[in-house]
């Protein structure tokens, strides 16, 4: 399933569902085919999100210390910065322009 993030402060984000699952995961919030981030919710559930990034970024760092043959291997890994940059610039967006962030509508 593709999920489509919508806010007048920005351009559309479409995300898979794998990715959209654990970011919202991260936010503590549920996942339904509709919704909505309020721009009161919004600078916490940035927060969140940054905080997880940081954390992925330091386990990251920890197994690159611990193991030098797997370079090739994180190199592919699933990098959470990487892949959740475009939400999270669409909801720091949205707060700067007190616009919420929808998708399903």
């Amino acid at each position: 399933m593709i999920y489509q993030f919508r806010s007048k402060a920005g351009p559309d984000v479409i995300m898979l569902a794998d990715l959209t699952h654990r970011i919202f995961e991260i936010l503590g919030r549920p996942l339904e085919p509709r919704g909505i981030l309020t721009v009161e919710q919004l600078p916490t559930l940035i927060i969140d999100l940054e905080t997880a990034i940081l954390k992925d970024l330091e386990e990251r760092a920890k197994s690159h210390a611990a193991d030098q043959e797997s370079i090739e291997k994180r190199k592919l890994a699933d990098r959470l910065g990487q892949r959740a940059y475009p939400f999270l610039e669409l909801m720091k967006q949205a707060k700067a322009k007190d616009e919420p962030v929808m998708w399903g509508v």
